[in-house]
């Protein structure tokens, strides 16, 4: 099926830590990039989570552009790593999955939901955690390497 990779985010700093209350810290120039390249087993190279032991299963995170709560929300908001256009990834849990982005498909396990976090509510706005409860995206491990990148995909459930 044809869908569109709206945004690539690829964060070196896990910035939304501690609690929301302290407010936000500033955000690190770069993060939003137009294409990210995936390493098996690993994740984003230069993101935060890349051949961290304890994120293996979750080191490439997904989100549907059509659960967010307004068309300006975007991912340094969720601080999710792909955000897509035209698939309920959400509904994916347990699958294999493929993406390509005209370089080759990469191969990701979607293993677990991504929760929201009280982090939304300031990000995004008021209500935002609740909101996007059951439609906060995917935790996944890349089962290959290869690239993605912002534009038209061809993405295929294995």
């Amino acid at each position: 099926m044809r869908i569109e990779v709206v945004q690539l985010l690829v964060s070196p700093l896990h910035r939304l830590a501690g609690r929301p209350v302290d407010g936000l810290p500033p955000e690190p120039d770069g993060e939003l990039v137009e294409r990210a390249e995936v390493r098996e087993g690993l994740g984003l190279v230069g993101d935060r989570y890349f051949g961290q032991r304890a994120h293996r299963d979750a080191s490439v995170t997904l989100m549907s552009a059509e659960n967010l709560p307004a068309d300006s929300v975007d991912l340094r908001e969720t601080r999710r790593n792909v955000l897509l256009r035209g698939v309920d990834v959400d509904s994916l849990v347990g699958s294999v999955i493929s993406l390509d982005c005209g370089e080759g498909p990469v191969t990701l396990t979607v293993n677990r939901p991504a929760r929201p976090c009280a982090w939304m509510d300031v990000t995004i706005g008021p209500g935002a955690q609740r909101a996007l409860r059951g439609k906060g995206g995917v935790r996944c491990t890349p089962l290959s390497d290869g690239v993605l990148a912002v534009g038209p995909a061809t993405f295929r459930v294995q």
